[in-house]
């Protein structure tokens, strides 16, 4: 009898730990939040994405509107495209801007989505032209490094 009981308890903590794995691996896949509602793709163009990724979110006032469908390479403009998909139940103006934002000092990175004050509204196909590409640290840091470099030279003479 007392075989029975730790057989069935190591077997349930086997399977809570496969539960834990599942979740775990659906979470660093970015597929946690599946969603089925409606929505409708807005095109974008950025100089610069650094490290977003498909299905990160579309953020508006911290609420997530939307998610990362496409990124690919325009060759022509040697700009980065990227179309989102909205939900339907949110609508923007078409005059709104976007940039890339990371969530904490070096988590993920996600689009960050202002209204503008168009009467108009984004509707399928339409893009957003007003964007601000994502800040890359190793840049800031270069950039830090060559001003402190050029004010010591000045300081020299």
């Amino acid at each position: 009898m007392q075989r029975k009981s730790l057989d069935l308890w190591v077997g349930l903590f086997v399977l809570l730990g496969a539960v834990a794995l599942f979740f775990l691996a659906m979470k660093a896949g970015n597929l946690s939040s599946l969603s089925f509602a409606q929505t409708y793709p807005v095109t974008m163009r950025f100089d610069n994405i650094g490290g977003l990724k498909p299905r990160a979110p579309v953020k508006s006032a911290g609420v997530v509107v939307g998610r990362v469908a496409d990124i690919a390479f325009n060759d022509q403009r040697f700009q980065a495209s990227v179309t989102v998909n909205m939900e339907t139940r949110y609508k923007f103006p078409k005059d709104s801007s976007a940039k890339i934002l990371t969530s904490g000092l070096l988590g993920e990175q996600y689009i960050g989505l202002e209204p503008g004050g168009d009467t108009n509204l984004l509707a399928a196909g339409d893009n957003i032209r007003m964007t601000q590409s994502a800040l890359v640290l190793e840049n800031l840091i270069t950039q830090f490094l060559f001003s402190k470099a050029a004010d010591g030279k000045d300081e020299k003479k």
